[in-house]
């Protein structure tokens, strides 16, 4: 009998509909692997967002500086200062 892990029958690029109502395009300007986790830079119109993803995901992703992506931001608080 085949064992298979998640995600082995999954297409290379998938659409994907989510309910997060934030989605920003921007361009990664940096990516650092670490043993577990990865830092995402995204430049979006000027502004540095910073993400923290897991180094799977970022490898899965194949993320590189220059990259065309889209920051997707569900929160639960939204702070805002003035």
């Amino acid at each position: 009998m085949e064992s298979s892990l998640p995600g082995d029958d999954e297409p290379e690029e998938a659409d994907m509909a989510l309910s997060a109502r934030n989605q920003i395009p921007g361009t990664v300007k940096s990516v650092v692997l670490a043993t577990v986790m990865a830092e995402v830079v995204i430049d979006i119109g000027g502004h540095d967002v910073v993400a923290a993803i897991t180094r799977h995901a970022a490898e899965n992703l194949g993320l590189k500086a220059g990259d065309e992506v889209r920051a997707v931001i569900k929160a639960t608080e939204v702070l805002v200062d003035k």
